[in-house]
């Protein structure tokens, strides 16, 4: 009996939930057809600890390392990789990682095109543990864009020429330390500077002294009182500032509305939008929203609040913590959507293990490799 075309592809075992689904032509489906039925996925993870090249201050904290986990999935001979970081504000550590991480069973699932169901199953688990759940989705992705012998840029439709120029993240540290981090991010197009603990302005200053490219600013909530920090984006608006990112605490609701009602510059939710429900609760709160894969679980949810928040008329950026570039590669995939990019989690830190996406004069540059963008 002649096999209908729906029929071949759903017994091929690649009919895949949602997001990828809709992504692009079955046809393209039909040439990704997993050999054989009843594998089983095995799962494995380990610590790994992030060396710094410089101290990272921000307005609430300093650090010389960051903690991560790097996870694994193989299914039929392919790899996927993930990772977990987890610098402080999150509340995560590697020892409640290896809690979280030891309660994952994928051998339950035979078809890791069930990436719905498996990442619902994911989250489920317990609460919160953001970080350690986007591990698993991003090594899902990973490995499934594998099978499919294709980057998630082009399964989700994305335009590889359309990413944007990175910030480079400079740190709170004294005018000299300013300088030199300046200089050396001379490739750079545009910065991001760290506000919020009292010297904004020398900050600002010390980095005009160096150079005239854009910046943009964030305050990860170190402003208390709205009325300093309309007055720092007014003046901060006559740097060439092209943003402000969480000015104020995100318990002060009401306060952050005021200042992106009056704002002269887009006013973006950044801890106070972590996942797909706090955007919706936030949508009157901010201009923008800084999407992170760390914050919201990983790509799936990611694409999902990219979507909506294009939906909302929102600016959107996506973001990273000190990261490998592991993680920096799966947030990089969805680059070519969003307004601006910050991703240079990779290069701040000493001992990347993977390479992957590069930063080519500026400019977000993604690679043809399949999945997460990883060289294998």
């Amino acid at each position: 009996m002649k096999q209908n075309r729906k029929d071949f592809l759903k017994t091929s075992g690649i009919i895949a939930a949602g997001s990828i689904a809709s992504a692009f032509p079955a046809s393209f489906f039909a040439k990704s057809i997993i050999k054989s039925k009843g594998s089983k996925m095995k799962f494995t993870f380990k610590p790994y600890t992030l060396e710094l090249k410089h101290v990272f201050t921000v307005a609430v904290s300093s650090r010389t390392t960051t903690p991560v986990m790097l996870t694994e999935i193989e299914y039929e001979g392919i790899k996927g990789y993930g990772e977990a970081s987890m610098p402080p504000y999150l509340g995560e550590s590697q020892e409640t990682a290896t809690a979280f991480l030891s309660k994952v069973n994928l051998e339950q699932f035979n078809d890791p095109f069930e990436i719905e169901k498996i990442l619902d199953y994911v989250d489920s688990i317990a609460e919160k543990n953001t970080a350690a759940k986007a591990s698993v989705d991003i090594a899902l992705h990973d490995l499934v864009g594998k099978l499919m012998k294709q980057p998630w840029y082009k399964i989700w439709g994305y335009d590889k020429t359309a990413t944007p120029n990175t910030t480079f993240t400079i740190g709170i540290d004294t005018p000299d330390v300013v300088r030199q981090k300046v200089k050396e991010a001379s490739e750079f197009k545009l910065l991001k500077v760290k506000l919020g603990k009292g010297n904004d302005k020398e900050m600002i200053e010390t980095i005009r002294s160096v150079t005239d490219v854009p910046l943009t600013a964030d305050a990860n909530q170190g402003w208390k009182d709205k009325q300093y920090a309309m007055d720092m984006i007014n003046w901060l608006s006559e740097k060439n500032v092209l943003y402000v990112e969480q000015p104020m605490p995100k318990e002060m609701v009401d306060e952050n509305a005021w200042l992106t009602q009056n704002s002269p510059l887009p006013i973006l939710g950044d801890e106070s939008i972590q996942r797909l429900s706090d955007l919706i609760k936030m949508k009157d709160v901010y201009s923008g929203v800084v999407i992170k894969l760390m914050k919201c679980t990983g790509m799936r949810e990611a694409n999902k609040m990219l979507n909506l928040a294009r939906s909302l008329n929102m600016k959107v950026m996506i973001g990273c913590m000190t990261e490998t570039s592991c993680a920096i590669s799966a947030a990089s995939q969805l680059s070519p959507m969003v307004d601006w990019a910050d991703l240079d989690g990779a290069l701040l830190i000493k001992n990347d293990p993977y390479e992957g996406m590069k930063v080519v004069d500026g400019k977000v540059t993604l690679t043809e490799y399949p999945g997460i963008g990883l060289k294998s």
